[in-house]
């Protein structure tokens, strides 16, 4: 199972910020200790280009990013003070989705231990994101022929707000997001198929609603590839979450939407999305579970063929 990772590349953040940048570093740290993967599983991925950038981004947005002549105001919007490293560190995370799409049709699985970044929207950035890595990889994989029809399950507590609006009116990709109905952002977008939970909502109540969405977006999508946004943060401790799911619940939640991928024979490429539990070790945990899920999956996944 290929793992692309950007870690290296640090975003630089002012003290007391509260994106957890150090989670990544730590994740793979987490990953390379558990024994279930080889130096040689990971790989740094080459950055998106503007090309493969722009059939998702305004090419305007992507030059005022690129340049650092973004708009205070859309600068703030996004939440990171600008910086090249902020330019390079986005651009290698879109191209680590890319690298896992491309992976998936050769093993059957694949993962950035980063991206997940749905909050980009097609001419601007917010909550954390600049480009959306999804939306860019979905629209490389068909530009490459690999894919005629995409899913992207996005189980981040928060809408795929950006994902719905790039991918508005485009019937070949399906837009799916379970959230918090009462979580950022406070205005939605309208997803292929949205599910929104109420605060405090338990593991038996999500997994229920998330096996009926699943049931419908698998129906409706007829997918070649799907994209799974794995977020840590409908954890009961994440705190920006307020959803209750527990470490297991997590767990159940990622054994059921790659199970499912097997089933159908349908390559995955897995993005880690937020995660903010209080506890940092706590989010790493979660993503580090789902990755080593993704492993006992890839050990029986039949390849794809390029």
């Amino acid at each position: 199972m290929q793992l692309f990772y950007t870690d290296v590349f640090v975003l630089p953040l002012p003290a007391g910020h509260r994106f957890p940048m150090e989670k990544y570093s730590r994740l793979r740290a987490s990953l390379l200790a558990s024994g279930d993967f080889a130096e040689t599983d990971f790989h740094l991925p080459p950055a998106a280009s503007d090309a493969e950038l722009a059939r998702a981004h305004d090419p305007a947005y992507i030059h005022q990013v690129c340049s650092g002549t973004l708009p205070e105001k859309a600068q703030k919007a996004i939440g990171f003070p600008w910086s090249a490293g902020m330019v390079e560190r986005s651009r290698r995370s879109a191209g680590a989705t890319i690298c896992a799409c491309r992976s998936a049709f050769s093993h059957g699985i694949s993962a950035n231990l980063a991206g997940g970044t749905h909050h980009a929207f097609g001419g601007h950035g917010e909550g954390f994101c600049v480009f959306n890595d999804a939306a860019v990889a979905a629209r490389a994989m068909q530009a490459e022929g690999r894919a005629g029809r995409v899913l992207i399950v996005d189980c981040d507590v928060h809408q795929g707000n950006g994902t719905a609006s790039i991918l508005a009116g485009d019937d070949s990709i399906f837009t799916f997001s379970i959230h918090g109905a009462r979580n950022f952002p406070f205005e939605k977008e309208t997803s292929d198929l949205d599910i929104e939970l109420p605060d405090n909502c338990p593991d038996e109540a999500y997994l229920l609603r998330l096996e009926a969405g699943l049931d419908t977006a698998f129906a409706l999508a007829r997918p070649d590839l799907v994209i799974y946004l794995a977020g840590a943060d409908p954890y009961h401790d994440d705190r920006l979450g307020r959803l209750a799911l527990s470490f297991a619940g997590l767990a159940e939640r990622d054994r059921r939407v790659l199970a499912r991928c097997q089933t159908l024979g349908i390559p995955v490429a897995i993005a880690m999305a937020g995660g903010y539990a209080r506890q940092i070790d706590d989010t790493v945990a979660i993503h580090t579970t789902t990755i080593r899920l993704a492993k006992t999956f890839s050990n029986r996944q039949t390849p794809c063929p390029d």
